[in-house]
């Protein structure tokens, strides 16, 4: 239990960043998941506009710090080899 004004305070921005910071996850799990559906269908167009607003996603996380740069950097790389299968 914090004792001190500025610990009973950083624990409240804590819960704040972690409740935003777990919705951008979940946000990116979702854009990753429907990307993924889309390959699998063979669906090239929605899959290439998909791996965009993915991507993206990733980039807006790094950026915020929410995920770490090369993480980001790592799934993008993945995700658009998985879309060249497509080609």
């Amino acid at each position: 239990m914090p004792n001190t004004k500025s610990a009973i305070k950083r624990t409240r921005s804590t819960e704040r960043k972690q409740q935003v910071n777990r919705a951008v996850k979940s946000s990116i799990g979702t854009l990753e998941r429907k990307f993924k559906a889309l390959v699998k269908e063979g669906n090239k167009d929605g899959a290439t506009s998909a791996l965009k607003d993915v991507s993206s996603a990733y980039d807006k996380a790094a950026k915020k710090g929410v995920i770490h740069r090369n993480k980001a950097d790592n799934k993008k790389s993945r995700l658009s080899k998985l879309a060249k299968t497509l080609s």
